[in-house]
């Protein structure tokens, strides 16, 4: 059993809202750090048992209560996206990692259930540079037992009715083990309820990060319950199957209810876990092998894959027939339209981009202009835009502390007295 001191505190997220979280903090020095992600409906008291039982003497431990859940603020249950949660996770490593001086690249993530797939967004999004993750049942795709339910959900949602849905998950169908039932049934802070958006974002976030998994690097280990009532393992398996991660394993255990970490033999996925976090550890940087990218691994393959020509001339033709109607009737479209003039790469280009103001030459013109400046490429470009402007107002707010200038450069040097 490792000897920790406990420690309650709260840190400020992305829009101000302070969440609560417990650090275990080792009596020795520490250099580096486990950060828990709670299950849907629960917060980071939950994982007490846990944090004592992995016996990892020389990690500090860190679990935070998500918005809306345990001792964190907003309504219980919802938050405008699921989108929230992920940057939460981002701003909670990011702070841990300068509050405590643990680099980044000294972490681990263990996750369970819908903590699983705020995880897995987490790292599949912001590709993190941490040393392992371990999913634990991850609610990829969660049971919910009634025909239709999800586009019944989004109608329901549309119509402005059934904003919240009451789980239907008890505890004895969670755990076997009789206390940890109690446990949960007495448990004043746990809620049985979801806001509707959330459960629907939950399912488009999995079904994204599922058919996506090739772009986590991250070594992974999978522990899946197989006798879960709660979410469907068949998911879980197509995740490991699309895994990028050149490390990565998955554990079966037959009689297991959802909540793994808090069955009867526990010890055993927890043990799993310990070995797999040390086995990371004693690797070099997982991330890397990014350096070759380019001779080997999945981004290598998937390259080899579109050199090699198509069997059925479909393809051709449909990219011939889609070229011309860009040169053609594409014109109409005033972003399309300069793209021909400027170049699609062009800074002109990206101006208008950003600018996202859909224009061109008759009705079909700005339905075709929407249409292009709201492509993935282009959305992708104008969140990477306000990335660079929350970086750019945090560097600027840094300096402005120090009571240094801020120099921004284009075309000439530009001093900002105090900013």
């Amino acid at each position: 059993m490792s000897t920790y001191s406990i420690h309650e505190k709260r840190m400020t997220t992305w829009d101000g809202s302070e969440l609560f979280y417990r650090a275990w903090l080792p009596e020795k020095a520490y250099t580096k750090a486990i950060i828990l992600f709670h299950r849907g409906h629960e917060h980071s008291g939950r994982l007490l048992g846990l944090a004592e039982q992995l016996g990892l003497d020389d990690f500090a431990i860190f679990a935070w209560d998500a918005r809306g859940n345990g001792q964190s603020p907003g309504p219980r249950d919802w938050a405008e996206n699921f989108s929230a949660y992920v940057r939460d996770a981002d701003c909670f490593v990011r702070f841990i990692a300068e509050e405590y001086q643990v680099p980044i690249s000294n972490m681990a993530v263990i996750a369970n259930s819908v903590g699983g797939v705020i995880a897995s967004a987490w790292v599949h999004d912001y590709a993190p540079r941490i040393r392992a993750l371990v999913l634990a049942a991850p609610a990829f795709r969660i049971k919910l037992y009634v025909p239709f339910a999800v586009p019944l959900l989004r109608i329901a949602l549309k119509l402005g009715f059934m904003e919240y849905v009451q789980s239907y998950v008890k505890s004895r169908v969670l755990t076997h083990d009789r206390k940890e039932q109690e446990s949960f049934n007495a448990d004043p802070m746990i809620s049985h309820s979801i806001a509707t958006n959330i459960l629907l974002d939950v399912y488009d976030t999995s079904t994204r990060i599922v058919k996506d998994a090739k772009a986590i690097r991250t070594p992974t280990l999978l522990l899946m319950a197989g006798s879960d009532w709660v979410v469907k393992n068949s998911a879980q398996l197509r995740f490991f199957r699309n895994l990028g991660s050149v490390t990565k394993e998955i554990e079966h255990y037959p009689s297991f209810y959802h909540a793994i970490f808090h069955e009867f033999e526990r010890d055993k996925p927890i043990q799993r876990t310990k070995e797999f976090i040390l086995e990371q550890f004693a690797e070099a940087d997982p991330l890397s092998t990014l350096i070759n990218a380019d001779t080997q691994g999945r981004s290598k393959e998937d390259y080899d894959l579109l050199k090699i020509p198509s069997a059925s001339p479909v393809y051709g033709i449909w990219y011939q027939l889609n070229r011309y109607a860009m040169q053609t009737l594409g014109k109409l479209s005033d972003g399309i339209n300069l793209g021909w003039q400027e170049g699609f790469d062009s800074g002109v280009m990206l101006d208008y981009v950003y600018r996202n103001a859909p224009s061109g030459i008759t009705p079909l013109g700005r339905i075709m202009d929407s249409l292009y400046l709201n492509t993935a490429g282009w959305a992708g470009i104008r969140i990477r835009k306000q990335h660079m402007e929350a970086v750019l107002e945090k560097c600027i707010s840094s300096l402005d502390k120090q009571g240094k200038p801020a120099r921004l450069s284009h075309k000439q040097n530009i001093d900002i007295p105090g900013q």
